[in-house]
């Protein structure tokens, strides 16, 4: 059989190429078949099937056979293989289903595992991959781009620097001429002074709704990203992949769902974003300021894409402004703010060191919004998102080097005097003394006293609250914003003993009828967990603007 298929090889203008088929694939996923065909025509001998021909519809006597969707790596002959309209028919099924809730982990490095991944079917010695799908950076330093390019490669994802500046999507004036088959789309992640977007072809236009790329994009399932209309200014032959090089212009409409066979959207619709805002400011080794950037972006309000943007977008704008090697320290203070009224994320930490400075921070800022995003509460939707960061060419840091007390017994009534030091990466010497006083009617035993950065103590405190079920998102914010920061040190004095955390409050050493209640509650009650060191008390040692490191732990007893 032989058809014809409609794409965009320049400009807005839907050309057409000659179709081939060679048969069909029958149950290479589940419920899920192919068609393999040979496509002739344009540029095509040339450069074979180019990434951005995703969801170039084909026809077979005038009847929509299916969008061109999967090529072979490699290839010497453009060979793909067509995905049958009625797969991707069946993506718009379910609009209504709610993203399934996902508990996100504090100790998840990588904030893209929960995307889909690219589909892979081997044929023969061969191999038959969605075509992958190529995105444009615009505003984005280049090793922005290379620094993240392996993970956007494994979700089937192709980063290039952006050809068209960056700015405002522009808003659709007169009456521009209406997509139809064959049009090309960008699908929009982040717009201002950084762009985000990502290049496909429109394969069917039913009344308001679009049906496109003929593949998942990050299949995430119900989801709103807006889309515009998009220029070929050139094609670029590979050896390796060729690919459409475009320009978004007018906006067009929003994509609402994201299957594995197809993306769908609605025309004229308009997606929520979130405005974020980023304030860099660079300081001398004298104090002053010497560079001072901004940048205002909206990005997709997305539970799982919003957290990444923000991680590449903070990424940047430390690299646009930060040396990438030698010592340095980046200050990062903030809120994430939610449309609900809850009260807002507040961010405030400090990241120093020689090396990958950027990625943690950049990391450390993204976490705790993809932690709130992702816990399953509907009701957090982002309103907004305010950053302000200073970066310093010296390393800020402070270990925590020694620790003794003014007395090793002590009695109920009487006070211990602890006495810190903090030694710095410079040589230099922080003391630093805080009292206690052993309260009335304390039993005899073994009191503890360790001294530990933030990081350590939140897991100390936290360790099973942080992936355990919250209740409610004041709840979840509470917990986010009582995590320590790592600019002081924090005595914690404990005991061994029954300690319960209750909704994240501590309740040390119960008596012994609540304990048995507590006890047998903690199936029934999630918020109730049980840890074997009872906590008496805790104290704040200020470094004076230093990241702390370390932990040291003394004992005093005390005597009736």
């Amino acid at each position: 059989m032989r058809g014809t298929g409609r794409t965009v090889f320049s400009g807005t203008r839907i050309e057409e190429f000659q179709v081939e088929i060679l048969g069909v694939l029958e149950n290479v996923g589940p419920k899920q078949s192919i068609v393999l065909a040979r496509l002739s025509g344009g540029p095509l001998e040339k450069t074979g099937v180019l990434q951005g021909m995703s969801g170039s519809p084909v026809y077979i006597q005038g009847r929509l056979l299916g969008a061109v969707a999967m090529s072979f790596p490699f290839s010497k002959e453009p060979l793909c293989a067509i995905r049958p309209i009625e797969e991707m028919l069946r993506s718009a099924q379910g609009e209504l289903e709610q993203s399934a809730r996902i508990r996100f982990s504090f100790r998840d490095g990588d904030l893209t595992r929960y995307f889909g991944r690219p589909a892979n079917f081997q044929t023969g010695p061969g191999r038959i991959v969605d075509i992958a799908t190529p995105v444009a950076f615009s505003g984005f330093t280049r090793n922005t781009i290379e620094h993240f390019a392996p993970q956007l490669r494994a979700l089937g994802l192709e980063p290039s620097q952006g050809i068209s500046g960056g700015g405002r999507l522009l808003e659709t004036s007169g009456n521009p001429a209406p997509l139809v088959p064959g049009s090309m789309i960008s699908v929009l992640l982040l717009t201002g002074d950084m762009t985000i977007s990502a290049d496909g072809t429109v394969t069917y236009v039913d009344g308001q709704k679009v049906y496109a790329f003929g593949h998942r994009f990050l299949s995430i399932g119900s989801t709103e990203i807006p889309f515009a209309r998009a220029e070929v200014l050139t094609l670029l032959p590979s050896l390796a992949s060729s690919f459409k090089i475009s320009a978004p212009r007018e906006w067009a409409g929003t994509i609402t769902q994201d299957r594995s066979t197809a993306v769908t959207g609605e025309l004229g619709r308009r997606a929520a974003l979130a405005p974020i805002s980023i304030s860099m400011t660079r300081h001398a080794a004298s104090g002053r300021q010497q560079v001072r950037s901004n940048y205002h972006m909206e990005m997709v309000n997305d539970p799982f894409l919003s957290p990444f943007l923000v991680q590449m977008a903070v990424f940047s704008a430390i690299d646009a402004t930060e040396r990438t090697i030698g010592s340095s320290t980046l200050a990062i203070r903030g809120e994430i703010e939610f449309k609900d009224g809850s009260a807002p994320i507040r961010l405030n930490n400090m990241y120093a060191g020689d090396f990958s400075v950027p990625q943690q921070a950049s990391l450390g800022t993204a976490v705790p919004l993809a932690y709130a995003l992702q816990s399953g509460f509907q009701s957090l939707r982002l309103r907004n998102i305010k950053l302000d960061i200073d970066s310093f060419d010296e390393r800020k840091t402070m270990q925590i080097d020694q620790v003794w007390a003014s007395r090793r017994i002590v009695r109920p009534g009487e006070t211990v005097q602890l006495t810190v030091s903090l030694l710095g990466s410079n040589g230099k010497e922080l003391v630093r003394k805080v009292s206690y006083t052993i309260p009335i009617g304390m039993p005899a035993g073994t009191l503890y006293f360790t001294v530990a950065d933030g990081n350590t103590t939140n897991m100390a405190e936290f360790r099973q609250i942080l992936d355990s079920n919250l209740k409610s998102p004041s709840q979840l914010i509470a917990f986010l914003n009582s995590l320590r920061n790592n600019t002081n040190a924090y005595v914690r004095i404990w005991r061994q003993g029954q300690n319960y955390s209750i909704q994240g409050q501590d309740l040390p050493n119960p008596p012994p009828s609540v304990d048995q209640i507590l006890a047998r509650s903690q199936a029934s009650l999630g918020g109730t967990l049980l840890s074997t060191d009872s906590k008496v008390a805790e104290m704040v040692i200020d470094s004076g603007g230093f990241v702390v490191t370390g932990s040291r732990s003394i004992q005093v007893e005390v005597k009736q």
